[in-house]
């Protein structure tokens, strides 16, 4: 196969990206096609497998964009010289900030979450590990401060995701609920969220819940 000049090789990677996201975001690592990447990419096979060696390494390669972006975020914010309720409400908003940028992610995550990690490879585990170290030292940092009951970071970190990858995940079915007759739904912003999750979050540390 002829090798593409850079500047079209980088468009038609960015093309099964997108295509690739939507296809693992509707059915899942297994129920995923590589046909239909490459027709909604409007692409052949060969090219996908001229960027990506296989299925799974187009799937890890789009856990890794969330990912990389999730740690980049919140390292910032535990490095930043704020105080340790200011970096809570940054660590959140950082996830939520990079999870908006990725509507296909929720799914995903979700999915996996579901299936044990199956489908995850070392590099994404030390992404999610680095990310809840940042965690752990904002904590720590409150705990030294007086602020924070020192509280395991997974714990907190699960209270944290599942409802803001249920929130971002389940646009179309609260559009559906309030069609049916559940009122208010749709006002529902991502601004409210993540302010529930600040609150809730730094109640949890703070011993008042």
């Amino acid at each position: 196969m002829a090798r593409p000049r850079a500047s079209t090789a980088a468009a038609s990677k960015d093309r099964v990206f997108a295509a690739a996201a939507a296809e693992f975001a509707a059915r899942g690592y297994a129920g995923a096609n590589v046909d239909r990447i490459a027709r909604a990419a409007r692409l052949n096979k060969a090219m996908i497998y001229y960027h990506f060696q296989s299925k799974g390494e187009l799937y890890r390669e789009i856990l890794s964009d969330m990912f990389q972006a999730v740690r980049a975020g919140v390292v910032e914010v535990a490095s930043s010289k704020g105080g340790p309720d200011a970096k809570i409400r940054g660590y959140i908003d950082a996830i939520a900030t990079a999870a908006e940028a990725r509507p296909h992610f929720p799914p995903i995550w979700l999915r996996e979450i579901a299936e044990g990690g199956e489908h995850i490879d070392e590099s994404t585990v030390a992404y999610i590990r680095d990310v809840l170290a940042s965690l752990g030292r904002i904590i720590e940092e409150g705990h030294r401060a007086g602020r924070f009951r020192r509280l395991e970071p997974l714990l907190i970190q699960a209270g944290i995701i599942a409802p803001l990858m249920f929130f971002c995940a389940t646009a179309r079915l609260r559009r559906k609920m309030e069609r049916a007759g559940a009122p208010g739904l749709s006002s529902l912003t991502r601004e409210m969220v993540v302010d529930h999750l600040q609150r809730i979050t730094l109640a949890q540390l703070e011993g008042k819940l």
